[in-house]
């Protein structure tokens, strides 16, 4: 049994984390990054890592999903929260851009931009990583973390080009692999290009992932991503195992034995 740590978890969205966060510590899962998403998401990611302290460590976030409908005063009470509550919190996350044009319709990639500016003047003013959702926005959300000056970058689920990812990692920055490993092309060929020393694992649970049979991810399937991993790289499972907990820990300043 390997120990992981799932970089990369939505516990207020599981609808029994008690019974989830079990399983995981069953598969040698060691920590888990909580991510928020909104206001009350943050709450919940609060409260569950409280519970379960020194297993499960806060990210305080705000989705560019969740702009839609906000008004400015909501916004600044978003950022104030996550100012609030940053001495406990490992990263600033779930935050980015996202421009499907699903999304783009509800939320201008000018507001996006905006906010995603006002989350990463926090990230740098308390020296937190942040975690960055990039789909259809790699080149932009690149590029703005890179201005704003901030050390300690992860692209989570990662589907881009490979001339960003080059400028990912020459910057020093981070991957994350999900289970879209085992057959999303695009993730795969990020996965297969990251060295190994900038490759974290993750779920991004619950989101449902497979082609064919289909299921509901949770903390314990970063195994799949491990296992996904060691495939594409043709590198032992021990070796991708021990270095990506590692690299969580250094990254997210864990307070993790291994």
């Amino acid at each position: 049994m390997y120990r992981l740590i799932d970089t990369h978890a939505h516990l207020d969205e599981l609808e029994n984390p008690d019974v989830m966060l079990g399983e995981a510590k069953e598969n040698g899962i060691v920590a888990v990054v909580a991510v928020g998403s909104d206001y009350q998401s943050n709450v919940k990611i609060l409260e569950i890592s409280r519970r379960y302290c020194s297993f499960v460590y806060p990210a305080l976030g705000l989705h560019p999903w969740q702009l839609a409908g906000l008004n400015s005063h909501q916004l600044d009470d978003n950022l104030q929260f996550i100012e609030q509550n940053i001495a406990t919190a490992v990263a600033i996350g779930e935050i980015g851009l996202d421009y499907d044009k699903r999304v783009v319709k509800d939320v201008s990639k000018e507001l996006q931009k905006d906010a995603l500016g006002h989350l990463l003047d926090l990230a740098r003013k308390y020296t937190r990583p942040v975690i960055i959702h990039s789909r259809y926005a790699w080149k932009d959300s690149f590029q703005l973390v890179e201005q704003a000056g901030i050390g300690k970058v992860v692209f989570h689920w990662f589907t881009g080009f490979s001339s960003v990812l080059s400028d990912i990692i020459n910057a020093g920055y981070f991957i994350s692999a999900t289970p879209a490993a085992e057959y999303h092309e695009e993730h795969r060929r990020a996965v297969r290009e990251t060295p190994l020393d900038k490759l974290l694992l993750e779920t991004d649970c619950p989101v449902t992932y497979g082609r064919g049979i289909r299921y509901k991810s949770k903390p314990a399937d970063v195994v799949r991503s491990l296992k996904a991993a060691a495939q594409l790289k043709d590198v032992d499972e021990a070796v991708i195992a021990e270095q990506t907990t590692r690299n969580a820990i250094s990254f997210f300043s864990l307070d993790v034995k291994i």
